[in-house]
């Protein structure tokens, strides 16, 4: 029987990096990619493009799943985005955008699955938290950022609670910052060698999903910023 992982945000960095991990360790991975945006990542076995802030795209997707795959492993929710800005600074304009590509996109999936996970009575969900979503000094200058990561984290929380009695596991991934190519280029000065690397994610994710023991942890991948 597959070992079925969804993971959406497949062609980012750290998105390709968990596709390749799972692929390597005998997942069959459905990569969920932006409509219209020619990102098929072809390590996955399969590609869908699915606008996951969209509540009805999801819904589709999730019926359209089931009929194809059946049961499901895990689901790794990395679709997001960051913002810079002081409290003053942030207008609702830009926390609405980083509440929707930062939360809603782990909420319509995460939601949008939970029964089937709750039908197999199993499941691991894995989220994306930020680390100024935990230490508010670090969230000051990116605070549209930070709000919207606190809704991941209590999100997953909130899973946790509705999953007790089960063997449906949360988890969530805290990095500081992580090394790719978009960040090096918005931080040229800075020193690469502290940041996370996305394989050190993929393989903690991997961890976390083949780790029965582990219930709801958070993983704080801070290197050494």
């Amino acid at each position: 029987m597959s070992r079925n992982i969804i993971v959406t945000g497949a062609a980012g960095a750290l998105g390709r990096a968990v596709v390749e991990k799972f692929k390597r360790e005998g997942y069959h991975v459905i990569a969920l990619i932006r409509p219209d945006s020619d990102e098929a990542v072809e390590e996955a076995d399969d590609n869908y493009e699915v606008d996951v802030t969209d509540e009805a795209a999801v819904t589709d997707f999730v019926k359209e799943y089931q009929i194809q795959y059946g049961e499901l492993d895990a689901i790794a929710m990395l679709v997001g985005g960051f913002a810079v800005g002081s409290l003053e600074e942030t207008t609702q304009a830009v926390l609405s955008r980083m509440i929707q590509l930062n939360f809603f996109s782990a909420f319509q999936i995460a939601s949008g699955f939970l029964p089937l996970l709750k039908k197999q009575q199993r499941g691991t969900f894995l989220f994306v938290g930020a680390r100024p979503a935990l230490q508010l000094a670090d969230a000051k200058g990116a605070v549209a950022y930070a709000l919207s990561k606190s809704l991941v984290i209590s999100l997953s929380e909130i899973l946790a609670e509705e999953c007790k009695g089960t063997d449906i596991r949360t988890h969530v991934f805290v990095p500081s910052i992580i090394d790719t190519e978009a960040n090096r280029k918005s931080m040229p000065d800075a020193d690469f060698g502290k940041w996370v690397n996305p394989v050190e994610i993929a393989d903690a994710m991997h961890f976390a999903v083949n780790t029965p023991s582990l219930r709801n942890v958070t993983f704080k991948l801070y290197g050494g910023v």
